[in-house]
């Protein structure tokens, strides 16, 4: 293979890479992230090319689905993800939600 073909192609994977990659959505490491509320979330083992947004379902309630195994809401002050109650949530308080396992931090 012609050494200039191959330094092209190493350079358009890692452009494809990076374009893939930013603060809210990271396609490699599967981790995505946003601000649901006043609340800063991370999910990870998510690996989608784009992730919709969080998205305000009525006064106090917020909805965040980025994968299809993944939904955050945030009613009031209280967390549920995946249909299950996880307490109340301070304000700012950040939520991970890491292979299925939610921590409140």
């Amino acid at each position: 293979m012609n050494p200039l073909r191959t330094i092209r192609f190493v350079c358009l994977a890692a452009a494809c890479l990076l374009a893939a990659c930013s603060r809210s959505n990271n396609l490699v490491l599967g981790r995505v992230e946003a601000t649901v509320g006043t609340h800063q979330v991370v999910v990870t083992d998510c690996y989608r090319t784009s992730v919709p947004a969080p998205e305000k379902v009525q006064d106090g309630v917020y909805r965040f689905t980025p994968c299809r195994d993944a939904d955050v809401l945030i009613r009031g002050d209280e967390l549920v993800v995946n249909g299950q109650s996880y307490g109340h949530l301070q304000t700012n308080d950040s939520v991970l939600v890491d292979h299925g396992v939610v921590s409140v931090h």
